[in-house]
Order: structure tokens, then C-alpha cells, then sequence
């Protein structure tokens, strides 16, 4: 997140040995795009070099000796580096790359600056068997130095490199300066906390093509790259063991073994009241915010980020902001679900509307309408209140994957906290067929709109939208607003903030529909999230602490258990 999208300055470095007759096609092909190249010429004969010479529009570097790719490539991104660019996108000389996939690999760039971002092949018929099974058992090998599945191919040389962390890493371990380069800035880069985000790209291997890889040399230059990396890691075990527990998204991440305490929190409420609740809740939540390292560093990572957008935007926050006090609010948010399903929160004394609320969420004779609320403040509290005191029926959409114990425990107590939670995996058309059936029964939906599921990805593509959010691009689920979309019915956006030692709801008409034209639907989409996003922030920033996503809220979830 350091490298904005206006600093974002990328070119092409192309590493060339003997590959004149190919190079001219390869720079057609890059002209669309407008790309400052850079060619480092590593050594070749004197008629690649008379080739090469020939080619306008280009920085051409040239070695006076064959060094190998990795020097190349070495060379290509200093040279890159001191010309002011912040990313380099490496691609081979010969044309067996996807030229044609650039646009997709600098979005990508654009979006995850501080990520290595890599192709992963989808080969043809022409692809030597050999080559393709000696890389699974590469793959094998740096699955084994990363102890992680998250590097899928580190043998491809269509990538792009964040200039700044790279070069940071070669200059302290000099990597292999032949094949074997690849793999070996890739692992030393994951070493150093950078991540790699992989794009499935094809890759051909030309007929009359060039292959300077030779079985012996090179077979053993990689087998000594990964007995040197296979050493590397043993002393790096414990910290590679914490990454991988400190990088799983919200949605992976296992409910904390403080449930047991909150169990115990929530049954002397229930026993002995609220006075009770809290003259232990500052242990409990002094114990967890102790031994929660994953969680605490979001916290602190998310008031740094408020304070810093707070000072660019003018805003004055509220006292008294700290992590400490963010997982007390967290545990007095817990409590909250309770006490307004067992009526212990009351209208004007502990809750009220905030101007212009309660005229907003004024329900209308058989008309539903849908709640589009988020991580963010008591939204349960609100709910649960809209059924006790006005027979308001808001259903709850919850994911089956989050959470599971918790709403167990919520409703060990509070039975009536489940009735209207309706459980799904993945928002689909039996999603929107559910929810018409509630809307039509004049009942109303609550969805919350900012976390992204781990099961997002359907046809090839994450279903998301990026959308400026605290200083920084964020992504949110594009499902939501596509449900809304389909239901066709008014759109309210609700908060329910603490606010002057009060519950305070806010609620605004968001969209009556929402509306999604087919023939502007990407853009339309992008505008109703990006309003969302705003109006987000506007409210966060009013009240940081009832922020409840506690995970690095500017990264997408990995696809599987621990892939990028």
C-alpha cells in the first residue's frame, strides 16, 4: 500500500541471448500498450547484435559476455530502478509469452504494488513433457522452502517485479544468475514478506524456437538453488509457521479459543447482570487482546489507517482511540446482541435515532425493503429491537462459514437471536428466490455489504470491485449489490454507532431501486459500491472503534487455504 496508483510507473525489461530474429515481433506485439522497453543484451552473436541495433524506441543494454538469464534479468531491473520506475514486467525474448495479457498483469500490479505478480501457465501441445513434469517437482521443492501452497508457479518468466523490494532482496542474497533465477527471487521474496499473486496465462513453445536451458547445467544449477533454499529455511521455521497464521483472511481464520471466556462473560450477564459483565469484561478483553497478535496488529493497523485519512480530510476523531479499547468495544458490542433480544436496551434511554433515521426505516403496508449494513456498530441491536418493540421482521443474511460457534453461544441465551438468520454458503439465484419469498411477505432483509468471502471467485474471475476506502483501494463483494439489483426493492443503508454513551441509529435511502442498466452494468455496479465505500468511511470515521473487521481489510482473501 505504499505505492499509490499515481506513482504506479511501470516498463518492460526483456532478457535477450541470440533471440534478435524474434525481437522485432515481440515489440509489435508490446506496442499497444505504450511501454518504455528495456533490452539487456546478454552477450549475444554479432548478428542478434546487428538486429538489435537496428530496433528504435528502446533501451538497449548490452553485457560484453554471456552471464545467464538471471544476470540479465539483474541488470534489466537496476537499470529500471535508476530510470525512475517502480515496476518492471520481465518477458522472454522468444514470443512463447502472452503478450496480449500485459494490460491484466499491470492491473493487477496497480492493485497489489507491494506484490510480485506472476503468470501461471496454461501450456499447449508444445510444451516438451520433460519441461512440464521436471516443474512439478520444483514446485514440490518451494513448497517445502515456503512451508506454504501459496507460491502455484515460481518457473514462469512472465511476471512483474515491485522494483523497490526486489532489488532490496538481491542486494542482500544475491540470487542464481542462470535458470535457476526464477524460482530463487521468488522464494527469497516470499523470505522477505513480499507475496506473489499468480494470472493464468498461455504460454506456446514456438516450433522454430530457441531454448538456451540445458538439461545438465542447468538441472544441476536448480538442484544446488534448492538445496541452498532448502538450508535457508530451517532457521526462518518459526518465523514462516507465524506468516502463515498471520496472513489467513477473516474468513479463514479459526474462532479463538475465547469463546470459552465469552461463553463464561455472556452467562454471569445473564445471572448477575451488566455491571457484573463489565467489571470483568477489562480482564477477558486485556487477555485476548494479549494473546490475539493477529488480531491486534489489525487493530492498530486500522486506527493507523483512520488517523492518517482523519488528518487529510480534516476530521476530528473521537479520544481515546487504541486497540486496547477497540476489543472492548468489540466485547460490548457481543453483549449488545444479547441484551436487545432480552429487551435490557431501551429506546431513548440506552438507543435513539439519529436525525433523519427514523423516518428513513418508516415500514410501509406489504412492502419490503433491504438493509445494506456492514462489520461496522450494533446492527443486531437494531434488528432485534425493530421486532420486540415494532414487530418489524428483519431477516439476517449470515454466511455458513463465519461464526459458527459464536451464534451458538448467542443463542444459548437469546433463542430468539437465530429465528430469522438465514444461513448461505454463496450468494446465488436461490439466494434472490429466498429473499423475494421475505420481501413479498412485507418482511425486511439485512445484508452487509464490506467482506469479501473466500469463495468469491466463480468463471475464472473474482467477483469483486475495488473502491478508494481510508486512503487506499479495498475490495467489496460485488454479491450484495447484484442480490439488490434482482430484488428490484428500496435499498436503505444502516449504521448503528456509539455515539455520546448511546446506541445511535443511522439510516439513509441508499437506492429505490438499484439499478443495474445492462448495457452500463460494470460501470453502474462500480458506481453504487464505490458509493457504499464512501458513505462507509463517512461513518466509520465518526466512530472508529465500532470497526469489527479485524483483518487487513485492503487485501482480497487467498483462494484456497493459504494461495494468493
Amino acid at each position: 500500500m505504499s505505492i499509490t496508483a499515481t506513482a504506479f510507473r511501470p516498463c518492460v525489461v526483456i532478457p535477450c541471448y541470440n533471440h534478435g530474429a524474434t525481437m522485432a515481433g515481440v515489440l509489435k506485439r508490446l506496442q499497444p500498450f505504450a511501454l518504455p522497453v528495456i533490452i539487456v543484451d546478454d552477450g549475444s552473436d554479432a548478428v542478434t547484435k546487428q538486429e538489435l541495433a537496428q530496433l528504435t524506441g528502446v533501451t538497449l543494454i548490452s553485457l560484453e559476455s554471456n552471464r545467464g538469464k538471471g544476470e540479465a534479468v539483474i541488470t534489466g531491473l537496476k537499470a529500471a530502478s535508476q530510470a525512475g520506475f517502480t515496476h518492471a514486467i520481465q518477458l522472454d525474448a522468444d514470443g512463447q509469452h502472452c503478450i496480449e495479457d500485459v494490460p491484466r498483469f499491470l492491473d493487477e500490479a496497480r492493485t497489489h504494488p507491494g506484490c510480485l505478480i506472476s503468470g501461471m501457465p496454461d501450456y499447449d501441445d508444445s510444451v516438451p513433457k520433460s519441461r512440464l513434469y521436471g516443474r512439478y517437482v520444483t514446485h514440490v521443492w518451494v513448497w517445502i522452502e515456503t512451508l506454504s501452497l501459496s507460491l502455484k508457479d515460481s518457473m514462469c518468466g512472465f511476471r512483474v517485479y515491485p522494483l523497490v523490494a526486489t532489488l532490496a532482496v538481491i542486494a542482500k542474497h544475491s540470487p542464481g544468475k542462470g535458470m535457476d533465477f526464477d524460482t530463487e527471487i521468488m522464494v527469497r521474496l516470499y523470505w522477505a514478506g513480499t507475496d506473489s499473486r499468480f494470472l493464468r496465462t498461455r504460454v506456446i513453445y514456438p516450433v522454430d524456437g530457441v531454448s538456451h536451458f540445458d538439461a545438465l547445467r542447468d538441472n544441476l544449477r536448480i538442484s544446488w538453488m534448492h538445496t541452498r533454499l532448502f538450508f535457508g529455511m530451517l532457521p526462518r521455521i518459526p518465523a514462516l509457521l507465524i506468516r502463515r497464521r498471520q496472513s489467513a483472511h477473516w474468513a479463514q481464520v479459526p474462532e479463538r479459543k475465547g469463546l470459552a471466556g465469552m461463553r463464561l462473560m455472556l452467562n454471569i450477564y445473564q445471572r448477575l447482570g451488566r455491571r457484573a459483565f463489565n467489571a470483568l469484561l477489562y480482564p477477558v478483553v486485556a487477555w485476548m487482546w494479549l494473546t490475539g497478535g493477529t488480531q491486534r496488529k489489525a487493530s492498530q493497523q486500522w486506527l493507523a489507517q483512520v488517523r492518517q485519512q482523519a488528518q487529510c480530510l480534516g476530521v476530528t476523531l473521537p479520544a481515546g482511540l487504541n486497540s486496547y479499547r477497540h476489543f472492548l468495544r468489540f466485547g460490548d458490542a457481543m453483549l449488545n446482541k444479547i441484551a436487545a433480544w432480552r429487551g435490557d436496551i431501551l429506546w431513548g434511554r440506552d438507543i435513539e435515532f439519529a436525525p433523519g433515521s427514523r423516518e428513513v426505516l418508516q415500514p410501509q403496508a406489504g412492502q419490503g425493503k433491504l438493509i445494506l449494513a456492514a462489520h461496522l456498530g450494533d446492527i443486531e441491536a437494531s434488528r432485534a429491537l425493530a421486532q420486540v418493540e415494532a414487530g418489524l421482521v428483519i431477516n439476517a443474511l449470515v454466511f455458513t462459514d463465519h461464526a459458527q460457534r459464536f451464534r451458538q453461544i448467542i443463542e444459548e441465551i437469546a433463542p430468539q437471536a437465530g429465528v430469522n438468520l438465514l444461513p448461505v454458503s454463496h450468494i446465488g439465484p436461490e439466494t434472490a428466490m429466498l429473499l423475494q419469498e421475505k420481501l413479498d411477505a412485507g418482511e425486511w432483509v439485512a445484508i452487509v455489504g464490506d467482506r469479501v468471502a473466500v469463495n468469491t471467485q466463480r468463471g475464472g474471475e473474482r467477483r469483486v470491485c475495488w473502491s478508494p476506502f481510508m486512503g487506499n483501494r479495498a475490495p467489496f463483494p460485488q454479491g450484495p449489490f447484484i442480490l439488490a439489483a434482482a430484488l428490484r426493492c428500496p435499498v436503505i443503508l444502516m449504521m448503528v454507532l456509539r455515539e455520546q454513551g448511546k446506541l445511535r441509529i443511522h439510516a439513509e435511502n441508499f437506492a429505490d431501486p438499484l439499478v443495474l442498466p445492462r448495457a452500463t452494468r460494470q460501470q453502474a455496479l462500480q458506481e453504487h459500491i464505490d458509493n457504499y465505500a464512501r458513505r462507509l468511511e463517512c461513518y466509520a470515521l465518526r466512530s472508529p472503534l465500532d470497526w469489527f473487521n479485524f483483518y487487513d481489510f485492503w487485501q482480497l482473501p487467498p483462494e484456497k487455504e493459504s494461495g494468493c
